[in-house]
């Protein structure tokens, strides 16, 4: 009896993994591995799980929430060393570089080329997507990392006009505060004091300190009394957030501005995703404006998908269907409609998008003409992951420490760069 059960489990099993194998063969798959989990990411990411279901690739979906994509980058450098490394992976900035000189990553010329990417992309987008030559991650958008999201009745209950200036911005919070209104709606977690911070070096000291800081790791720089004023300002904001604001999402912080809790938050433009997905408007329920000091200049950051080498004929197969997909111009346009960001492609139609977006488009534009658009440092555009550790214990601490004053946070920063140089 025993042993007829067994024969009975054995068949079925034999049956379902040759109807496995088949639905395989006949729907190639990618097993997508990232970080976007909240509303707005998810139905962005949900436009291109359709576009590639209409060309029958099934999507894997692997999500890794937390920690600003750190996280995921544990998982897949474990699934690397492994040996099965995911079909395509949400990567930032000098991780997509590292990981192709690595060998690591696949091309998807074929793709490109037959997509003129080279025509349609900016310098900004293929400095971060093409390695040696070859395309190894497909860019979906481009995010602005120095903006505000204002909520418009807090606004208007205190009779202000959005702050232009760092002294203006500051000058709001007591007003805030005495309506009952949290000034500004922040999560403690590390990659967003870094988010704070490159708005506030860009802010304080201008583009050219901007990279002599970031790009350049300028020690003069680091030491200078324009640091010093950085990290004053940084103080300030840590006295403008609520008491619960360690360990909270940038989505519930978003959301505090969205409900009128809050009355901003400095946060790029994924947040606006959160605002389209609550179904609020642009210029009646919400504003958008740049971080104080920072109109005329872009803080830039290209989300793309990197394709891992695989050995598997129709997993390339499905990844080159991925990267068609994702740059094709319509899943462009809705992708980014509910991401809250702008398209990576510069002949997008921008016809469909809100005031906040075309601003946004316009801005980049602008910015680029005028060698003022810049590459993040908190998400590894303008310097490597361990540079960006290092100042990322420093200006966390100081902003979480009330008794580390700025003199000491450039004292530890100044200290923290050299060892990594």
């Amino acid at each position: 009896m025993i042993k007829t059960k067994f024969i009975h489990v054995l068949g079925t099993s034999a049956l379902v993994s040759a109807l496995a194998m088949s639905a395989s063969a006949a729907d190639p798959q990618v097993e997508v591995m990232h970080f976007w989990t909240s509303g707005g990411e998810a139905k962005a990411l949900n436009v291109i799980k359709t576009a590639l279901d209409s060309q029958g690739v099934d999507w894997k979906d692997a999500p890794i929430a937390g920690g600003g994509g750190d996280n995921a980058k544990t998982v897949m450098r474990a699934r690397i060393a492994a040996g099965n490394p995911p079909t395509a992976m949400l990567m930032l900035g000098q991780e997509i570089i590292d990981w192709a000189n690595e060998g690591m990553l696949t091309d998807v010329n074929t793709a490109a080329n037959q997509g003129n990417w080279d025509k349609v992309l900016p310098n900004s987008v293929q400095t971060f997507t093409k390695v040696n030559g070859n395309y190894v991650s497909v860019p979906t958008n481009i995010h602005r990392v120095n903006m505000v999201w204002a909520n418009s009745t807090a606004f208007k209950k205190i009779g202000a006009d959005v702050p232009k200036t760092w002294v203006e911005f500051n000058q709001l919070a007591p007003k805030f505060q005495a309506a009952g209104i949290i000034p500004l709606a922040h999560g403690g977690q590390a990659w967003q004091d870094m988010t704070l911070f490159d708005s506030v070096v860009l802010g304080i000291g201008g583009p050219n300190f901007y990279r002599q800081v970031f790009v350049e790791q300028n020690i003069q720089a680091i030491n200078s009394q324009t640091m010093e004023k950085v990290f004053d300002q940084m103080r300030l904001l840590s006295g403008m957030l609520d008491p619960n604001y360690p360990g909270r999402d940038w989505n519930l912080a978003t959301g505090m501005v969205i409900r009128g809790e809050a009355a901003m938050q400095i946060m790029g433009d994924w947040a606006k995703g959160e605002f389209t997905a609550s179904g609020k408007v642009a210029n009646q329920d919400f504003r958008c404006f740049p971080s104080p000091g920072t109109t005329q200049d872009f803080i830039f950051l290209v989300n793309s998908f990197s394709m891992f080498e695989q050995g598997n004929r129709d997993l390339k197969s499905a990844q080159a269907a991925m990267a068609s997909a994702i740059m094709d111009p319509e899943v462009q346009v809705q992708f980014n409609l509910a991401k809250g960001s702008i398209p990576a492609r510069t002949d997008a139609d921008m016809s469909a998008f809100d005031a906040c977006s075309r601003s946004t488009m316009a801005d980049l534009k602008s910015s680029s003409a005028s060698d003022r658009s810049l590459p993040t440092f908190a998400f590894t555009h303008a310097a490597s992951s361990d540079m960006v550790g290092a100042f990322t214990d420093v200006v966390t601490a100081h902003f979480n420490d009330p008794k580390m004053t700025s003199k000491s946070a450039i004292k530890q920063l100044a200290k923290a760069v050299k060892s990594v140089m």
